[in-house]
């Protein structure tokens, strides 16, 4: 029985590379199941118009912790590399760390991939050049060189993970398909890695490079884990006198595509991603009975969301053969300006607050997390904090009133589209992620920018960018303007770290720049 306050508990459970197709709940033709989000939907709310901050992985993860979109920081383009300095400045409040100053405790289980700071130089010996191949042919043996290196170097607490953040507890891995591969534990690996990965683990949608190893390290282990590790932290935040927050960054259904046997085949379309959307499913089913058995779901918050779309490797074509479309209705996949690399599934459960069984079609933004916090326990945020936040309270009580009016999309390679209403803009020749080669579609004479409305064409079809010159400058104009405030908040005007060039025509020498005076 739990003794807690009456604050409210927020568990915020985050999958990776999940589409919005592929939540049952928003895709009743699709032909994967997922019975525990759905059952989320029926005893909450399921939002249609959500988005995550980009299309990949770790920017989406940090607007999520932030409240701020991931194009203020240095990371223009991209994601964090293997072993990558953290992405949040020290002094920039979290989630977490906001949380704290109003008596949350708070732990991160899974994947984290904002850097952990690590205190090596992480040359060959760490990320061998030669060791991935897309069929491996033999295992790498580490020399007793490497070996003392790596104990050396893994001895040493990080110095920018999870509880540098603002988490008081951590457990999980940097990022589930690179080095190192060994659970961490707060600011240390659990053990030190002695060996590389076997050969075997390597391509065919499982580990991406090679690199240091936990001895026996197996894929499989991870989502077990995540579950055992969520339910021991539930029992004991349950008797505590404190609320808590828990961030559950999951590792699947991104790669690597490791299913556990009873989940192999069960998605009936020979597909491991359809398998282990399965499994990730059933994970979370499996977070929401603990919350139930520990006596803490009528007093939660439980947020469900992907950090961005599909990723087309995982056999996406040829799960649209067989009549599932991981993207739903929309263009595009995992990388891409197109609402297919950004539009995600999103639900959220509250009893009390939240009306069973609703629908909401406004516009939702990953960071709106921080501001919704902030609601949650009654303070402001600081003029420097959730510069791009804007609190989901109004819509949980059924107003389908936010503050949110635009919202800022942005693609692997650094392109920008904005929504505002109906309209979206975007800002490339061609889907600014790997669906088309922006490069390639200005070759062919394709327009620079691209308008739809989103509302009469959301598989973004039709280009209106020639009969509505007007407002694709109007939208323009809302982007500069967003960028040079800082915020997209009501607020002091706030600077961004980097310069932010909204064009990034670097990636498109065959366009003008000559052209960009028409906007």
């Amino acid at each position: 029985m739990s003794t807690q306050a009456a604050k409210t508990n927020i568990v915020f459970f985050f999958v990776d590379d999940m589409g919005y197709g592929d939540a049952s709940c928003l895709n009743p033709h699709g032909r994967i199941k997922t019975p525990n989000i759905d059952r989320l939907a029926c005893e909450g709310m399921k939002f249609t118009d959500a988005h995550s901050s980009s299309a990949v992985c770790s920017p989406s993860r940090y607007s999520v912790l932030t409240g701020r979109y991931n194009w203020r920081s240095r990371l223009q383009q991209g994601i964090v590399e293997v072993y990558g300095d953290p992405l949040i400045a020290a002094d920039r409040l979290t989630v977490p760390g906001f949380l704290k100053q109003h008596g949350y405790h708070s732990a991160c289980i899974g994947k984290w991939h904002l850097g952990q700071g690590w205190d090596f130089e992480a040359d060959e010996d760490f990320r061998p050049a030669h060791g991935y191949d897309s069929t491996p042919a033999h295992n790498l043996q580490a020399s007793e060189q490497q070996r003392l290196r790596w104990r050396a170097a893994f001895q040493k607490p990080t110095t920018g993970g999870p509880t540098r953040r603002g988490f008081d507890y951590y457990f999980g891995v940097d990022i589930p398909n690179w080095p190192p591969y060994c659970f961490i534990e707060n600011d240390h690996t659990v053990g030190i890695p002695s060996e590389f990965l076997p050969a075997r683990l390597l391509g065919s949608n499982q580990a991406s490079l090679q690199g240091p190893a936990m001895p026996y390290w197996h894929f499989e282990q991870l989502l077990p884990t995540w579950a055992e590790k969520a339910d021991c932290y539930i029992r004991e935040r349950a008797e505590a006198a404190e609320p808590f927050f828990l961030y559950l960054p999951m590792t699947s259904p991104h790669t690597p595509l490791s299913v556990n046997k009873p989940f192999i085949g069960k998605s009936g379309l020979n597909n491991l991603y359809a398998d282990l959307v399965i499994e990730t499913d059933d994970v979370f089913g499996r977070v929401l009975d603990s919350l139930a058995r520990h006596g803490v779901a009528d007093n939660t918050l439980v947020i469900f969301a992907s950090d961005n779309g599909c990723a087309p490797y995982i056999g996406a074509r040829d799960l649209e053969e067989q009549g599932h479309f991981p993207s739903g209705p929309y263009r595009g996949y995992k990388s891409d300006a197109w609402d297919g690399g950004h539009r995600i599934p999103c639900v959220a459960r509250w009893p009390g607050m939240i009306k069973p069984g609703t629908e909401c079609g406004s516009l939702v933004c990953l960071s709106d997390l921080m501001a919704t916090c902030a609601d949650i326990v009654g303070a402001e945020l600081p003029d420097n904090a959730g510069e791009d936040s804007f609190s989901m309270m109004p819509l949980f009580r059924g107003t389908d009133i936010s503050g949110r009016k635009t919202m800022v999309h942005h693609s692997i390679s650094g392109k920008f589209a904005i929504r505002q209403g109906q309209w979206k803009l975007v800002l490339c020749p061609g889907s600014g992620g790997w669906t088309l080669d922006d490069a390639e579609a200005a070759r062919s004479g394709r327009p620079l920018v691209q308008l739809y409305d989103i509302q009469a064409d959301p598989g973004e079809t039709h280009n209106l960018q020639a009969e509505q010159p007007e407002k694709v400058k109007e939208l323009v104009h809302s982007l500069k303007q967003l960028v040079a405030d800082g915020r997209s908040t009501p607020g002091p005007k706030q600077e961004n770290d980097v310069p932010v060039d909204i064009w990034k025509l670097d990636t498109m020498p065959e366009v003008d720049a000559a052209l960009l005076d028409d906007y």
